[in-house]
């Protein structure tokens, strides 16, 4: 239930599209006697468009998400174990297409991993991610990113793919159920570094204790905190992926998920 309600209100809220809705509302009351809040309402969403669109506003919010956990720190030893998260494959398209098309822009999440067993040979890899869509007719992320990592060099029996979870608590649950994590032993926790602070809160509610591997930055550091945009369409896109992240921190914690609303390292 929790899947599926986060699914329809996360589609709802995601800014890009509560700024059509307003639009579309405005229009709709233009043929009623509501001429007045029907312009008002027009003109709110051309407005909030461009501000969203074109303003710092995406970079603003994705900053703190990114800067929150460091870079991984490899003098402090070889891992023992590497778990990646899914949200590098879109399987729909992987299916169409072949494999090599359905990596999206958080590729980095497979491509770092393949580094990391080059470095670490004896580190144990899981990739968790089933199908995320309501309506799964497609592969899972696993099956493909399982594939992809053989392609790249990564020999089979080092990889167990977690092909059941459908969100980062699922990641985290299932995950630890197949790692079975020894005292002593470190886990490398391979995600976008955006989605770092809910997956590290997820993950120590889960009982996994973790290190963060942050991946797949979208911003150059603080500097971007002023920097416009030159397309609308690029800064909705980021404003709708960091307010995602944002509203997954606050649902999490308000339902009880996690213990943390923004963790710390």
């Amino acid at each position: 239930m929790f899947f599926i309600l986060s699914k329809v209100l996360g589609f709802l809220v995601v800014p890009s599209n509560l700024v059509v809705e307003i639009g579309l509302v405005g229009i709709v009351l233009l043929l009623t006697g509501f001429r007045r809040l029907a312009s008002w309402l027009i003109v709110t969403s051309v407005v909030l468009t461009a501000v969203l669109g074109l303003s710092p506003l995406g970079h603003v919010l994705i900053l703190p998400l990114e800067q929150r956990f460091p870079p991984w720190d490899p003098a402090r030893g070889a891992p023992d174990g590497i778990v990646v998260l899914g949200g590098s494959v879109i399987p729909e398209l992987a299916a169409a297409r072949g494999d090599e098309s359905g990596l999206n822009e958080a590729a980095e999440r497979i491509t770092a991993t393949v580094e990391l067993a080059r470095k670490y040979p004896n580190a144990r890899i899981i990739f968790t991610g089933g199908n995320a869509s309501l309506f799964a007719d497609a592969p899972s992320e696993a099956a493909v990113a399982f594939r992809q990592m053989v392609a790249l060099g990564v020999a089979p029996e080092r990889i167990t793919a977690e092909e059941q979870s459908r969100n980062t608590i699922e990641n985290a649950v299932f995950s630890r159920l197949i790692a079975q994590p020894k005292p002593g032993e470190r886990w490398l926790l391979v995600t976008s570094a955006s989605h770092m602070p809910r997956a590290m809160a997820v993950f120590r509610a889960a009982g996994f204790p973790v290190e963060a591997y942050p991946v797949d930055y979208r911003t150059r550091g603080p500097s971007d905190a002023t920097r416009l945009f030159s397309s609308v369409a690029f800064g909705l896109a980021q404003v709708d992926f960091a307010m995602h992240e944002w509203a997954g921190l606050l649902a999490y914690r308000l339902t009880g998920k996690t213990g943390e609303l923004f963790p710390a390292p």
